[in-house]
């Protein structure tokens, strides 16, 4: 059974980091491209990062560069997502996913999960 379940999510004053982090099953992690996505109220669903099975290529999107870095513990079946100088407006549900491709969007989403709640005060 796929599961991913994100952890890390909190409460952070503006400047500050989080660290995110997604479990995955040995076969979630092996067989799929993993991401973060993240959606704010009466917002869609947004890309923020994806990274390859190997580590070795990673995509971030705009809104993030600089600021966001995506890593995976290969040993451990993790994804992490370390975010550092948030603003509020990174304020969203985070949640990571199993992709087949390393580009933004959703349409080849495999699963999702559960989804953890940021919020960066002004």
């Amino acid at each position: 059974q796929v599961q991913l379940v994100e952890f890390g999510g909190g409460l952070v004053q503006a400047g500050g980091s989080l660290r995110l982090s997604c479990a995955t099953s040995a076969r979630t992690f092996s067989s799929y491209v993993l991401a973060w996505f993240r959606q704010a109220p009466g917002k869609e669903r947004e890309f923020v990062a994806a990274t390859s099975w190997s580590g070795a290529k990673t995509y971030n999107a705009d809104s993030v560069k600089g600021r966001f870095t995506i890593s995976r513990d290969n040993a451990k079946n993790m994804v992490y997502l370390q975010m550092n100088s948030l603003k509020p407006e990174d304020t969203a549900v985070y949640y990571c996913a199993a992709k087949q491709r390393i580009v933004s969007g959703t349409a080849d989403v495999a699963y999702w999960g559960q989804g953890t709640q940021v919020t960066v005060s002004s």
